[in-house]
């Protein structure tokens, strides 16, 4: 370090992750630890230091790089106690700390990625508009403006393949080449970050981590189209996405990418941000149509689409952050490069939020075609604590469970939607053998309908009649006839369901009811939850010869349902018990057990089945 000056760089995660594990604190310790070391006054600029966004492997952080002349080292589960080695060791005396750096885990889990709309976010700082443009951002701006028609933009645009990345896939260029064509006037681009399905954190990763990527597509698109005004429809629950996206588009009015007469050109185009109320319908467009309009978020038929008749009736092209987001990389490295990636209908990647019974949760960015079983079990590091995968739910509450002897199938928008699920915003919620399918689709069902904005009888009442079949199922108060019933009131809500909320809210059951029947039938023949979960089918015992009478399942438990003495073995009184399963989740012993009560013919008790 003396005789040498290196440039250093310093980049710690401060998603909402990094930040709830302690980035900020992180951050504030490396600047007194160089400070203290001598190594800012020494290196002056060659030494930086400065937040990120998620950097995708969530269950590791705080996540820190140290870059020294080009080679990375990255920490995991850093402290603000722990900065101070790696100032003394790694970055004063060159030896990296080995004993806290990431493992063949993290390597992994990001080798196997391609990262187009993530190849920026963790990198740079998402509130320095500076740190977007040394990257190459605005290039594609700059590009379009200085001579490339709105005609060719849309062109390059529909030869990449781009569909769209929110739901079923539409093409992106069709659709602002549906809008260019409409008459001369005021049009409109919406970007729709109105993510709301269960598990689903892309859109507002990206927003976090690189908000300029998104703003860039916006005014792309605007040129495309024609449009002067845009809006960012985002959750308010998303407030550090809305932080940013606030510093986002004030420095980009500052650098004159925003506003009249962008770069001297006479391209005249602003942005605002609406504050959405969390309401999951109005991620359908003509909903956020309506909300953004001031008016209580409820679809409407179509047509008119959007395109034709959309934000106070004139042309408007909504797009969803990621397909956004991918615009500017589209335009800097050509068509031609986005669509060498992927498969021969589903174009590029996809980014992906891998969460549930996994291993390594976190974001991810794949090629289109990658296998779910590369993904899971490669990227994912397979299944948390050696249980045994059941399935993959995919598309949220629109999607559907995909169970192992699938896990072979490509991921595009053809194949999922031919197995009963749909690609959605990128939810990838796995499931193992401790989860109950029944519960699952009930699970969905009862969310979508809450959300469902009572609009239209077959989504309001259908989903209402739907989760009480599901609900008397999971309870052993299940019908022979069930099945069928559940089948068939599944396909009437799809086909007369106005929006896509409705459209959709039964793929949940009618792909578990595909590929999970027999757990079905089990609850209804013979009153057993294969997997043990649902508790109205479960009770609870102590065996005597295994408990020790430590007195912890007393003091887990919240309704007094346990007596005992110290050091004596215990007893669940069933008539108090409400079967939150407290108990079996604190007992070291194994004396806890989960079962069921089996039944004689005539309807007695007659013994429990433990598990």
């Amino acid at each position: 370090m003396e005789n040498k000056v290196e440039k250093i760089e310093i980049k710690v995660c401060m998603g909402p992750v990094g930040i709830t594990a302690g980035g900020p604190a992180v951050l504030d310790a490396f600047g007194a630890e160089l400070e203290r070391a001598g190594v800012s006054a020494r290196l002056e600029k060659n030494c930086t230091r400065h937040k990120v966004g998620c950097k995708g492997f969530c269950s590791r952080d705080v996540l820190v790089d140290v870059v020294m002349d080009g080679r990375r080292t990255t920490y995991q589960y850093v402290k603000p106690h722990m900065v101070a080695r790696i100032v003394r060791e790694h970055i004063m005396g060159g030896v990296p700390v080995a004993d806290w750096e990431v493992n063949e885990d993290y390597r992994t889990f990001h080798d196997r990625q391609v990262k187009v709309v993530l190849s920026d976010c963790g990198e740079i700082d998402p509130e320095e508009i500076g740190a977007y443009i040394e990257a190459g951002g605005y290039e594609a701006v700059r590009r379009v403006l200085a001579g490339i028609t709105p005609e060719e933009v849309i062109e390059e645009v529909k030869r990449s393949g781009l569909r769209g990345r929110g739901g079923a896939g539409f093409p992106t260029g069709l659709k602002w080449e549906a809008a260019r064509k409409q008459p001369p006037g005021l049009k409109y681009i919406i970007c729709n970050a109105d993510e709301g399905d269960p598990g689903a954190f892309m859109d507002r990763a990206v927003l976090e981590g690189n908000p300029h990527s998104v703003l860039e597509g916006m005014i792309v698109a605007a040129y495309a189209i024609g449009a002067e005004e845009g809006y960012v429809y985002i959750r308010a629950e998303y407030p550090l996405a809305v932080e940013r996206l606030k510093k986002a588009i004030g420095q980009a009015r500052e650098k004159s990418f925003l506003g009249k007469d962008i770069m001297g050109t006479g391209l005249n185009f602003d942005i605002k941000i609406k504050l959405g109320a969390g309401a999951f319908v109005c991620g359908e467009e003509t909903a956020l149509i309506a909300s953004i309009e001031g008016q209580r978020g409820m679809p409407r038929a179509k047509p008119p689409f959007p395109v034709a008749g959309g934000l106070w009736g004139r042309p408007t092209v909504i797009n969803n952050v990621e397909t956004l987001a991918n615009i500017p990389y589209i335009i800097r490295r050509g068509a031609d490069w986005f669509s060498s990636m992927g498969t021969e209908r589903s174009k590029g990647t996809k980014v992906f939020a891998l969460t549930g019974k996994i291993r390594n949760t976190g974001l991810i960015e794949v090629p289109m075609g990658m296998s779910m079983r590369e993904i899971i079990f490669s990227i994912g590091g397979g299944i948390e604590g050696g249980k045994k995968f059941k399935a993959v739910q995919m598309g949220g509450p629109s999607g559907g469970c995909i169970p192992e002897h699938l896990l072979d199938v490509k991921v595009c928008y053809e194949n999922l939607m031919k197995l009963g699920a749909i690609m959605g915003s990128g939810g990838m919620i796995v499931l193992d053998e401790d989860d109950c399918m029944v519960e699952v689709a009930k699970y969905f069902l009862n969310f979508t309908q809450m959300e469902s904005c009572g609009k239209c009888v077959p989504c309001r009442i259908g989903t209402k009649r739907l989760y009480e079949i599901l609900d008397r199922i999971s309870k052993g108060e299940g019908k022979e006839d069930d099945l069928t019933l559940l089948e068939r009131l599944s396909r009437d809500v799809k086909l007369a369901s106005l929006c896509g909320l409705g459209q959709t809210a039964p793929n949940p059951v009618l792909s578990t009811l595909q590929y999970f029947k027999s757990e079905f039938e089990a609850h209804i023949q013979e009153k057993k939850c294969p997997a043990k979960a649902c508790k109205a089918l479960s009770v609870f015992r102590i065996r005597k010869d295994l408990c020790k009478g430590c007195g912890a399942c007393m003091r887990a438990c919240p309704v007094a349902a346990i007596s005992g003495r110290q050091k004596e073995p215990h007893a669940i009184n069933r008539g108090i018990c409400i079967k939150c399963g407290g108990c079996f989740d604190v007992c070291k012993f194994g004396a806890v057990r989960k079962g069921k009560d089996q039944k004689n013919g005539k309807g007695k008790k007659r013994k429990l089945i433990s598990t």
